[in-house]
């Protein structure tokens, strides 16, 4: 297939039809609903290595890179038992949790920012400068799509993006209808040797905290994608060959609204379990205290390390709560090697059911 010559944003389509208006209001009351949701737990941030881990799980599987939860909630707190597609899901947590940094400090999203987090997610596959990059039905190896070849082009396509993702003026609709936008052009641009599909979902959530529509990143479209997926890159295509903008702006919304709804039942659940360890724990122990349930909900998998640094407790003070906590069944306690580690396994069940 010869290649498409990708536009420079914004596009040269009314991006505000009824269909999109009227998809937007249903994904943007979801969006708020949740937002509001999140800031009902007390300290929110716990979701963030929870919630991040499972999308790094489900976006990596868009791109057959399969691994099990606990293999990965392992990984991410021992990373001497990862293997190799667990640390891929951890690299991708850690990009989150870079690009986050990077939205709080600066406000912004600069094309230089995108490859940071890219490098982190694919190391050592940096933007293309030599031409022959196309893509492929995986089942029958025929090219389906031939990005943009030459460095110069890429360059100019990615300035465009970077002025559109931070100039508000540029484009005066609203920024949820935006974001579908910057996913399709930065996936069609495909300006790295590897990391664009994870880099390109990734960018989704970060832009939706920039523009202040969510405080932590907690909305992943990476499960929509994976049970919509021949939809996903059907749609994509359209854009290409037929302009289809609006089938494409109105799905993505709809994977807005329907996440945002899937995410405010586990938050909610999530929250419930909290408030029955707490109940259970304060009872019952003398050791209670919020920075432990925060441990105990940050970490689906515990360990004596996490106690020791985060209630400032000698060790055998650690082994001590956590042994408690599983002998009155609140923590399951599991030996890895020569290594003991203690299961929320309620919480497991909320995550593991998404």
């Amino acid at each position: 297939m010869e290649e498409i010559k990708i536009q420079n944003l914004p596009p040269s389509v009314d991006c505000e039809s009824v269909a999109i208006l009227k998809q937007l209001n249903k994904a943007s009351r979801a969006l708020g609903q949740l937002k509001g949701e999140v800031s009902k737990i007390p300290n929110s941030q716990i979701l963030l290595d929870t919630l991040t881990l499972q999308e790094a799980k489900d976006s990596n599987e868009i791109e057959n890179i399969v691994t099990t939860d606990d293999e990965m909630y392992q990984a991410s707190i021992d990373e001497t038992v990862a293997s190799v597609t667990a640390k891929e899901a951890l690299n991708y947590s850690n990009a989150i949790k870079l690009g986050l940094e990077i939205v709080r400090t600066k406000g912004l999203l600069t094309i230089n920012d995108i490859s940071g987090i890219q490098h982190i997610i694919s190391p050592n596959h940096p933007i293309r400068k030599i031409p022959g990059t196309v893509l492929k039905n995986p089942k029958t190896q025929e090219v389906v799509y031939t990005p943009p070849q030459h460095y110069g082009d890429i360059k100019t396509l990615l300035d465009n993006l970077e002025r559109y993702i931070n100039v508000p003026e540029f484009h005066d609709i609203d920024v949820l209808i935006k974001m579908p936008i910057i996913h399709f052009q930065f996936e069609s641009i495909h300006p790295y040797l590897d990391g664009n599909g994870r880099t390109g979902r990734l960018l989704n959530i970060l832009y939706l905290v920039q523009q202040g529509l969510l405080d932590i990143p907690v909305l992943y479209l990476s499960s929509y994608i994976i049970k919509n997926k021949s939809d996903y890159y059907r749609l994509l295509q359209e854009v290409r060959t037929k302009g289809s903008w609006e089938e494409w702006i109105v799905w993505m919304l709809k994977g807005v609204e329907l996440t945002a709804k899937e995410t405010i039942l586990v938050v909610n659940k999530i929250k419930v379990l909290m408030d029955d360890y707490k109940k259970e724990i304060r009872s019952n122990f003398s050791f209670y205290s919020h920075d432990l349930i925060n441990i105990l909900f940050k970490h689906p998998y515990t360990k004596n390390s996490f106690l020791e640094r985060e209630l400032k407790i000698h060790r055998n003070t650690a082994s001590s709560y956590l042994n408690t906590l599983a002998e009155a069944g609140l923590l399951t306690k599991v030996k890895v090697g020569n290594r003991n580690y203690y299961l929320n396994e309620p919480l497991l069940k909320i995550l593991k059911e998404r």
